[in-house]
This record gives structure tokens, C-alpha cells and sequence, in this order.
């Protein structure tokens, strides 16, 4: 699906603006990028009762940081208006119930398909994280621990760890934001390294929305906020996801 969808941003860039080529991208949706509830998105991605596993839950490979500053911010969810996020084994899960445009499906067997973050099942050795998301101030905080399978200099994590768990937020903001669903790019300036098994906050904010497209920063830190780790930009593809009923 992210060749394919790729192969269509890439055919829309050598064609100028987006605007000027709506037909390859079936069911963009040319109104405002607050045509979707921010509470339906919410409520479709966050199920209230569902039988998938949840892995942005504590678990024994968490360090102190990492649980202290979680159990911060679910008691925000509490009155603070912060949502925290399910994270199940693959996006599709997240959007039951919708079909991407017809130009940008794929027929597969679904049930092996992981989420590139959720790809190494053992707690503690790949990414362990959890986000928050805020609805009305649309920014959210990824709480991420990367474990020893993520190394990259010895003792620390790989760059490109970080960079895709800042994609991975991203797009979860940018879709809870505004249906942003795929990446038009992503420029990251890196500046100290993550030690393995520590906690690296990510702090998320979408800057405007304009264009069909979502233009979103983030500031990754120590809790202590005296450490960054490194300062990202990228912008979104705004897409109306097709509903059932209008496949019929």
C-alpha cells in the first residue's frame, strides 16, 4: 500500500500542485481539512471495546521514567483533555470499517501484516512506546523506549529508529488531526544520541493545515527537557478515506 500510495504522491509532484491533478488520487477530499469530526476520527481509531491487543501498555522492560511520566499523562486523560492511543498490530486495525480509494488498495492476506514499530514482538527489545494525543490543541506526546535491537552506535540507538517512530506519531497526529494519511517528506536535524533502554519524549504539534496538506514539527527531548535528541518537520497528504456504504 505505501509503494503504491508513494507511486501516486510521486506522479502528483512531477505534475505540479496537487490540486491541478485530482483524479490520481481517488477521493481526495477538496473541502476543509475539518470536513471529519475530530471526535469521529478519535472514537473510529480509539474502539472502546474491541478484542485486539493494545501494546502501548506498561510492561516489565519499561523503564522508571518511561512508567512515572505514562501514569502522568493517563491521569491527564482524566480531566486535561488528552486521549491515549491504542497501538494495535497494524493500522488496518485502527481503520475498521473504511476502504482506502479503489486506486490505492491491495489485495493480501492482512493477518502477517505488522506495523513497521510493532515488527519485533518481544517486550523491551524493539519499540516501546505510547502515545497521547490532544484533540483540540491537535498535538500529541509519544513516550518512546528503544531497545537493544534498535542499536546503532554501540549502546545507542539507531537514527533511523528515531526517525521512523517520529513518522509513526506523526501520522497518527496528522490523521486524528485532519485525515492526513501518507508522508510527503520528513526533515530531521539530529542532535545527541539516545542511549538504549532510556526514555526519549516526543513532542508533536500541527502547525497549520492548508492545502490538502498538514504541516507538522516536533521537538524530541530528555524528560528533564535538558537533553534534545533532535528537532523533525513533515508535511502530510490530506486523503478522504472511502466508508463502506459508499462502495456499495
Amino acid at each position: 500500500m505505501l509503494r503504491r500510495a508513494l507511486q501516486v504522491v510521486a506522479r502528483c509532484g512531477q505534475q505540479g500542485a496537487l490540486l491541478r491533478a485530482p483524479r490520481i488520487l481517488p477521493g481526495l477530499n477538496p473541502a476543509s481539512a475539518f470536513g471529519s469530526s475530530t471526535d469521529s476520527l478519535v472514537s473510529r481509531f480509539c474502539p472502546e471495546k474491541t478484542d485486539l491487543k493494545d501494546y502501548a501498555l506498561p510492561n516489565a522492560s519499561w523503564c522508571p521514567d518511561m512508567l512515572s511520566l505514562y501514569q502522568e499523562f493517563l491521569e491527564k486523560t482524566k480531566s486535561g483533555g488528552w486521549i491515549k492511543l491504542p497501538s494495535f498490530k497494524s493500522n488496518r486495525d485502527h481503520i475498521q470499517g473504511l476502504k482506502l480509494p479503489s486506486g490505492l488498495a491491495v489485495a493480501s492476506d492482512k493477518g502477517d501484516w505488522r506495523i513497521f514499530t510493532r515488527c519485533i514482538p518481544v517486550e523491551g527489545q524493539g519499540y516501546e512506546y505510547a502515545i497521547f494525543f490532544h484533540p483540540s490543541e491537535k498535538k500529541s506526546v509519544c513516550l518512546f523506549q528503544p531497545g537493544p535491537y534498535l542499536e546503532g552506535a554501540p549502546g545507542f540507538a539507531h537514527g533511523g529508529s528515531l526517525a521512523a517512530m517520529m513518522d509513526e506519531t506523526f501520522s497518527k497526529t496528522a490523521y486524528l488531526a485532519g485525515e492526513g494519511l501518507f508522508t510527503l517528506s520528513l526533515n530531521i536535524r539530529f542532535k545527541n544520541l539516545i542511549p538504549v533502554g532510556s526514555l526519549a519524549v516526543l513532542n508533536v504539534v500541527v502547525e497549520k493545515i492548508e492545502d490538502q496538506k498538514l504541516y507538522i514539527s516536533c521537538v524530541t527531548q530528555s524528560r528533564d527537557q535538558q537533553t534534545v535528541y533532535a528537532k523533525s518537520s513533515g508535511v502530510f497528504l490530506q486523503l478522504q478515506l472511502e466508508t463502506e456504504s459508499s462502495q456499495q
